[in-house]
């Protein structure tokens, strides 16, 4: 539980990260890129003395590593860009409510948590409802083009659906022990470096755009923690058995109810009737997804 309950710590201070960035003038791209090495040296120093890191990439574990880590990088620079024009809570909500994909996935594929039933289903369609009412808003941001902006936790929905669905499906195949869990997740980074360099060199041509250094001073507060909140996840995962139908419902719950607070309390974020009626029909959307782990 102590994994769980850090991953979802870190994972909101990702959040508070990004809604920090336009107040210091940072980069939020640029810290996005550049977090992977940041995350890939916090793995290094947190491996026991007694192990090495070797990539092999013709392994097909690391070859699928590397595409997830590609993924990750798409993710994640789709939060940033949602959390600033939407808000944290929006962007938590659309982000956490995405495990209707995984936990799907790890219902029919991965564990024996009980059929995909008729309340799985009603979860699902309340999912989807609650996203949209959580992004209703209808005062728009001053001086700027927002009338597309509800796409952005729409594609940040389908985007950690789809990795979060990855990451559990290879945590499953294959880490098979403690030991192979860093080492692992270096493989994933590994991806997202060489991807995020590759974005970097073409915007530098095509752009002429230079490296910030508030960018690389932001990278450290936002690489460390998004390193460890994919490894405590991960160890979460691991401590379940690799039940994702259990363990990414409580995950995202948390961060959910979390993150909306910290956004209210903190950020001042405004929330209608219907953002808090979406805010409560995410949680009756993951109870009824997950019902088979409660009982």
């Amino acid at each position: 539980m102590l994994s769980l309950i850090l991953s979802v710590l870190f994972s909101v201070l990702l959040l508070v990260n990004f809604r920090l960035h336009p107040n210091f003038k940072v980069n939020t791209f640029q810290a996005i890129i550049l977090n992977y090495p940041v995350c890939f040296l916090t793995g290094l120093l947190m491996m026991p003395a007694q192990q090495h890191f070797e990539f092999d990439f013709f392994n097909t574990g690391s070859q699928y590593a590397l595409l997830l880590g590609i993924g990750f990088v798409v993710t994640f620079i789709l939060s940033g860009i949602s959390t600033q024009k939407m808000g944290m809570t929006a962007t938590s909500l659309a982000n956490n409510i995405s495990l209707v994909i995984p936990v799907i996935f790890s219902l029919l594929f991965i564990t024996k948590s009980g059929s995909f039933d008729a309340l799985n289903y009603a979860g699902l369609a309340l999912a989807i409802g609650a996203v949209g009412l959580s992004t209703f808003k209808k005062e728009e941001a001053k001086g700027s083009d927002t009338s597309r902006n509800w796409l952005l936790p729409l594609a940040v929905f389908v985007m950690y659906g789809i990795t979060n669905t990855t990451f559990n499906f290879l945590s499953a195949e294959f880490i098979k022990t403690d030991e192979q869990r860093i080492p692992y997740t270096l493989t994933i980074l590994i991806g997202s470096m060489a991807f995020g360099a590759l974005v970097l060199i073409y915007r530098k041509i095509q752009l002429n755009e230079n490296i910030n250094f508030k960018s690389i001073l932001a990278a450290f507060p936002l690489g460390i923690p998004n390193f460890l909140s994919f490894y405590f996840l991960l160890k979460a995962l691991s401590d379940y058995d690799n039940n994702g139908a259990y363990v990414l419902p409580l995950y995202n719950i948390s961060v959910i109810m979390v993150s909306s607070l910290v956004g209210i309390v903190f950020f001042k974020e405004k929330l209608t009737k219907l953002n808090y009626l979406g805010l409560l029909l995410a949680l009756v959307a993951i109870f009824l997804i997950n019902h088979q782990g409660f009982f």
